[in-house]
């Protein structure tokens, strides 16, 4: 497991996670120093936004979108580069694990600016 890195770190990532990302991953992202803004914690949760919209609040606020939702997005992607990134992740049981996961990825990306970035369960 990756320790927490000073204040002073590069690989940490401004993430908004969309509203069926589990919460379980945000909190285990956060531990691993990733500043996670939810929906929910935006006031956008349970207001069914459309993805494009999603993706464009993200971007406003410069963050990338972190979403279980890989078809849409990656659709998204396709049609429009100017976004601040996009994570799509295969859902894990172990959302600890899709967390460190997604942290791996995110490490090896960095910046994810105009970027679409598979985060894939291995088999």
């Amino acid at each position: 497991m990756k320790l927490p890195s000073s204040d002073t770190c590069t690989d940490m990532a401004n993430l908004y996670a969309d509203e069926q990302f589990p919460l379980k991953a945000t909190q285990h992202l956060r531990i691993l120093n990733h500043d996670v803004l939810t929906v929910q914690d935006a006031g956008n949760a349970n207001q069914g936004i459309p993805d494009d919209e999603v993706l464009a609040f993200a971007t406003q606020q410069n963050r990338a979108v972190l979403t279980l939702n890989r078809r849409d997005f990656i659709r998204l992607h396709q049609q429009n580069v100017n976004h601040s990134g996009i994570i799509v992740c295969t859902d894990d049981k172990d959302k600890v694990q899709l967390a460190e996961r997604i942290d791996r990825t995110i490490e090896s990306e960095l910046p994810l600016t105009g970027k679409l970035v598979r985060s894939q369960k291995d088999s």
